[in-house]
């Protein structure tokens, strides 16, 4: 079924592998305010979205991500990986922490995750304006399958089919970088945090339909803008526009997707990331946050909070 692979992809990018939490031993405190200096400059020069807030002793050096960056948009890693190397601690995104037997369960479930209730379509959540638009998306379609389809796998395939998403990425990411420097660095890296296998498969399966209805409604709007303004998307987050990336179409439809939709398991991925930057003000060294764009830069993000606080912020403009 096809509903199935989408969630499995979107699953499997979701449960990225654990990457190796070796670290190394602290260098003198000399060199390391050398290092420390270094580091930041080498931050802002890097082809990534980032931003650096320093408290004493303790620097934080937040770097923002998108997933699935087309094959045709390059942009220089250098920087971000020389920062990367020097940091002492790396946060990488949430892992999801799925089993065998949650993957048999999705397997045995998939009627109830990936279909409407017996005898209902699109038409009855959909408002007549969103149902009209996605008739015109969907016209060319060979069935019909996609109005008996739950409407998170309607928006999932509209976001892989039309708007030119692919959950499991097209070409290296920032997140893929910081991994691969961090590990031939041998720095300490470790998710932010773990969301278990059986609460995600939980939540797919318990939710209602209603759940789901902004994500169709922000899957249409990106379907819409087509392909091209994915390339938009990543050339933007390439050039340090960041509200124009955070505003795009498609960071507006996984911000309201799931998981980060989803009421159970959005709470704790965004307390999560509320919990490690309090970690990080107060941990001497330097310590570098991979995050998604949206979730740093968003109305009343990461970003916000940090500045509302007082901290000074170094790096592009998010608002």
């Amino acid at each position: 079924m096809k509903s199935v692979a989408v969630f499995a992809s979107v699953l499997l990018s979701f449960s990225a592998a654990a990457p190796s939490v070796l670290a190394q031993s602290a260098p003198p405190v000399a060199q390391e305010a050398t290092e420390l200096d270094e580091v930041v400059v080498l931050a802002r020069r890097s082809g990534a979205p980032m931003w650096t807030v320093t408290r004493g002793d303790s620097t934080l050096i937040l770097v923002g991500s998108i997933r699935s960056i087309p094959r045709d948009v390059t942009w220089r890693p250098d920087a971000l990986e020389a920062a990367a190397a020097k940091a002492d601690l790396i946060l990488l995104p949430q892992e999801g922490r799925a089993s065998f037997s949650d993957l048999l369960r999705v397997i045995w479930r998939a009627r109830t995750i990936g279909r409407m209730p017996q005898g209902q379509t699109t038409a009855d959540y959909l408002s007549p304006d969103y149902q009209a638009r996605l008739e015109a998306l969907m016209a060319g379609e060979r069935g019909q399958g996609w109005r008996t389809q739950s409407l998170l796998f309607v928006g999932l395939d509209l976001m892989q089919d039309k708007a030119g998403f692919r959950a499991g990425g097209e070409t290296q990411d920032a997140i893929d970088v910081v991994r691969r420097s961090g590990r031939r660095a041998r720095i300490d890296m470790r998710p932010v945090g773990i969301v278990r296998g059986d609460e995600m498969v939980a939540s797919l399966i318990n939710a209602p339909q209603t759940v789901h209805v902004p994500c169709v409604e922000r899957a249409i709007a990106a379907a819409e803008a087509g392909p091209e303004a994915s390339r938009d998307r990543a050339l933007d987050w390439r050039a340090f526009r960041v509200p124009d990336v955070v505003n795009s179409p498609i960071e507006q439809a996984l911000n309201v997707c799931w998981p980060w939709g989803d009421p159970e398991l959005a709470p704790q991925l965004h307390q999560q990331w509320a919990a490690a930057v309090e970690t990080a003000m107060i941990s001497p060294g330097v310590t570098m946050g991979v995050a998604p764009v949206r979730l740093l830069a968003e109305e009343g993000g990461v970003l916000d909070s940090l500045k509302a606080r007082g901290f000074e912020i170094v790096g592009p403009e998010w608002r």
